[in-house]
Parts: structure tokens; sequence; C-alpha cells
């Protein structure tokens, strides 16, 4: 597989080598040890989730907060969707922009992105099958969101997706601003110093 970092730091664009035949095609859409080797640190995956959603339908943006949070691995098992990470870690010198990857049944590529980042994605067809792997169990006390219309952040949905449709709780949520005026966002230190010490814990585990 090819792993490609994006323009926002510590997320990561995974595009698997496939091997097809007569049969059909068969590939590994998540190998720990090849991300390890970009990210620093094995991924700790403690849920896996999956979501269906017809064309046009918006989900999120969303994070949680850290310790732990919830880095994310992000695959689309049928149709397609287009997948945002957006930094909300302030004082990050990417703060409030964001990179995509387009997901589907075609290409079979995933998005990896570390805790303290926001997650999107918009549904390209309908029937978009969407699975995560992620790092923390749901905890509704910490998990919160930044609304996806926050003109701020200035996402860009295809035309191809039509009108958006997202959840009141979605288009409830504060703007990015909002969000860092009431402390809900994550610090670029902060975070920095969290990657480090998964770095620090898999160097001693490997005896390094």
């Amino acid at each position: 597989m090819q792993i490609r970092e994006l323009k926002i730091p510590d997320s990561y664009e995974i595009t698997p080598k496939q091997f097809g035949d007569d049969r059909g095609v068969f590939l590994e859409w998540y190998r720990f040890d090849k991300l390890a080797d970009v990210v620093g640190h094995p991924i700790d995956l403690r849920q896996a989730n999956t979501s269906v959603s017809k064309k046009g339908v918006v989900r999120g943006i969303h994070f949680a907060d850290v310790p732990r949070g919830q880095a994310k691995y992000v695959t689309a098992t049928h149709g397609a969707v287009l997948d945002y990470v957006i930094d909300i870690r302030v004082g990050s010198a990417t703060f409030g922009q964001w990179d995509t990857v387009l997901l589907d049944d075609v290409d079979r590529r995933a998005i990896y992105l570390a805790e303290g980042l926001g997650h999107a994605f918009v549904a390209l067809s309908d029937d978009a099958t969407v699975s995560y792997l992620v790092t923390d169990t749901f905890n509704a006390d910490r998990e919160h969101g930044i609304d996806p219309l926050d003109p701020e952040i200035g996402l860009v949905f295809p035309d191809e997706a039509g009108e958006p449709l997202l959840s009141a709780k979605d288009t409830d949520a504060p703007s990015l601003s909002e969000a860092a005026d009431a402390g809900l966002l994550p610090t670029w230190s902060d975070m920095r110093a969290f990657y480090d010490s998964l770095d620090g814990a898999s160097a001693l585990e490997k005896g390094v």
C-alpha cells in the first residue's frame, strides 16, 4: 500500500494494492505495521463503526476530547464519499484548514486522522457505506461537533452531492471560533505532547 501525508499534519491517505482476477478482488485495507511506521506508533483500536448514508448526507464535523481522543481509520466499502480532515488544533500552522480524500469502492482508499483532528464526510452516492476503526469507545460526554457549514472553515461540497442533508445536532453545533472561545478545542502544543507520549510508549515496548 501507498501512504501519503495530507496537507493537514498527522493525517494520511492510504491507497491499497488491489489484486483482481475473474473471481473478484482482494486487498489489505488496513495494515497496523505499515501505518505505525509512518505515524510513529501502532494504533490501539478499540471500536469499529459503520454508517450508511443516502446521497447528500453530511456527517460531522466531529471530534473527541484528548486524552484519549479518537484517532480514526476510515474507508468506504460501498458507494462513494468525500472525506474531510479539519485542523482544529489551536496554534497549528494549518488551524481552520482542511484536506479531502475520495473514498469509494473503486480505488478503495482509506484516510487516517490522528486524535485532535476534526472529521466529516459527504455522501456522493446512495447507500454510501463507511467503516471506521477508532482508538476509543464512544463516550457522549467527550464527543463534540463543529458546524460543517461554518463559513470560517468553508468546506466545499461537490456539486454531484446535491443539496447537503444534515442532522440538527450538526447544524446546531458551534462555529470554530465559538468552540475555541468555549475552550472545547485541543491545542497544537498539547497534541504534540500527546503524540510524543504515544511514540515514546511504542519505543519502550520495542526496547529502544
